[in-house]
């Protein structure tokens, strides 16, 4: 049985971890190298690293903060933000990064995901997906870009299953109305996208609570669950959320 994933989110602004609702009304979270160390520590099984406000300001992943991270964590590392040619994901990678993140520059440019796909592999490609529900349409969500600035008329599952089509090997799929509200993950948007891809999908925004944590994984048919604000403010600990998982039945990897 596969194992589901637990993995912290570190949105960096400014070289600093930042947390808000709906990626709005921002505020200080910590030092990513420190945050990184300390998840990495606690057994977590990956860690995402989002220049979140690297494509708004049109530039790049800051390079030296992720070398730095990279330095001082030893599970599996997610860079995300400002890429936009696969040429910057080789830096990337020898920066340290495992897996790189692409957004809205795929959106605008989909051969992007095969280009690095090609280059690279297709497990160091993940597409993120911001999406929002769209309003009047049941079970119907459209992608966002720019932070979740700017939306578009592509629908969140069709963009997804293209995305795979195109050599993406993994989804980062936020729900923008629940994100950082804690108030739990949008079941229905995981499930959707989980159901029509034979890639992971990693679970993110809304994460709140133990039980949330469960709900997505075991009705959403998420691959793992990424939270930021429950670890970063100190709720809960990587063990504390995989004690729980364990104990109602989900296959994780042990912390040591």
């Amino acid at each position: 049985m596969l194992t589901k994933r637990i993995i912290p989110c570190l949105d960096v602004k400014d070289n600093r971890v930042v947390k808000g609702v709906n990626f709005l009304n921002l505020r200080d979270a910590g030092d990513p190298v420190e945050l990184g160390g300390r998840y990495s520590d606690e057994g977590a099984d990956e860690l995402v690293f989002l220049d979140i406000t690297a494509t708004i300001r049109s530039n790049k992943t800051i390079i030296e903060l992720v070398e730095k991270v990279a330095a001082n964590v030893f599970i599996p590392f997610t860079v995300g933000g400002g890429i936009t040619e696969p040429g910057q994901i080789g830096e990337l990678l020898r920066s340290g990064a495992d897996k790189c993140s692409i957004n809205t520059a795929a959106v605008m440019n989909p051969q992007i995901l095969a280009e690095s796909s090609k280059r690279y592999g297709n497990q160091c490609v993940v597409l993120a997906i911001d999406a929002r529900r769209t309003k009047g349409v049941k079970n119907k969500w459209h992608v966002t870009v720019r932070a979740g600035s700017e939306p578009t008329d592509i629908d969140a599952v069709d963009w997804a299953k293209r995305a795979e089509e195109l050599g993406a090997g993994e989804i980062l799929l936020t729900s923008m109305d629940a994100d950082g509200t804690k108030a739990g993950f949008d079941i229905e948007l995981t499930r959707a996208v989980a159901d029509a891809v034979d890639i992971p999908v990693i679970a993110s925004g809304g994460a709140g609570s133990l039980e949330s944590c469960y709900d997505v994984l075991a009705d959403g048919n998420a691959s793992a669950v990424l939270a930021a604000s429950i670890f970063h403010y100190e709720e809960y600990t990587v063990k504390d959320v995989k004690d729980y998982l364990a104990g109602r039945g989900v296959a994780m990897r042990p912390v040591v």
